[in-house]
């Protein structure tokens, strides 16, 4: 192999970024002659490897970008533990035609059933998808708005909230909100209505929106458009987190009759 080459070719690998191709070309090269590959399998599997690096470092990136407050997938989710949810319509939700429709979802269950789990897995996979993903709790969309308004800048927020293909607004209900509060969030919805999809959360009915939001009217507003192109999915039973807790007294509990046997 002509050196003086090689090194050119691995220069131009550089100058291109072609950070993957210069990892793994050495290894790849010496395979090639061996197994006497024509330039067009080299080629072919050089800019395939090229184009996985990139995407997956794309997709981590969008990701990163997020917000996720953890990275959870459907795969680690226990639809066993949940049996209120039809795991077929999670799949479906799954293949992102909701996205492409433009239409909404909602997660609604008491505090601990995997309603944020399974926003954020969805968020993510939309994320590996390449649609513009954003996680953001109520409480802090609320105080960013209030921010932007008291600044003269909220007509700028509402475009970049309002521009994500999914965004996920959790936790609704959690925490009071005034008129101002619910106003920006109706402004919100409605910017975004029919445009983007949106996913929410919250731990109560529909029928509490009208204290959530302050206002029955500003409540009625909002889920008129977040319910018209709508999934809902209303998940019922026990937490996740006392069945953690559960289960860690219960290993706790096991360890000290185990270590007293033993002294005994």
């Amino acid at each position: 192999m002509n050196e003086i080459l090689y090194e050119r070719v691995k220069e131009s690998l550089a100058a291109l970024n072609m950070k993957n191709t210069l990892t793994i070309i050495d290894n790849y090269l010496e395979t090639a002659i061996r197994e006497k590959h024509n330039i067009v399998e080299v080629l072919d599997h050089i800019l395939a490897e090229e184009a996985k690096f990139k995407k997956g470092r794309a997709v981590e990136s969008q990701i990163q970008m997020s917000g996720f407050p953890f990275k959870k997938t459907l795969d680690v989710f226990d639809f066993s533990f949940q049996p209120s949810i039809d795991r077929e319509q999670i799949m479906e939700l799954s293949t992102m035609r909701f996205v492409e429709n433009k239409e909404n979802l909602v997660f609604l269950g008491p505090p601990g059933v995997g309603k944020t789990h399974l926003a954020v897995a969805l968020g993510m996979i939309a994320a590996q998808n390449r649609y513009s993903t954003y996680y953001i709790s109520c409480h802090n969309l609320i105080t960013q708005l209030n921010k932007a308004h008291y600044e003269n800048r909220l007509p700028e927020r509402l475009k970049t909230f309002g521009k994500y293909k999914v965004l996920i607004i959790d936790e609704i209900g959690y925490l009071p909100m005034d008129i101002q509060g619910a106003n920006l969030f109706f402004q919100l919805i409605t910017k975004r209505y029919e445009k983007n999809s949106t996913i929410l959360t919250s731990n109560k009915a529909f029928s509490a929106w009208n204290d959530v939001f302050s206002d029955i009217t500003i409540a009625s507003a909002i889920l008129d458009r977040v319910l018209h192109h709508c999934t809902v999915v209303n998940i019922k039973g026990d937490s996740y987190r006392l069945k953690e807790r559960k289960e860690f007294m219960k290993q706790k509990q096991h360890a000290v009759n185990t270590l007293f046997e033993k002294q005994n």
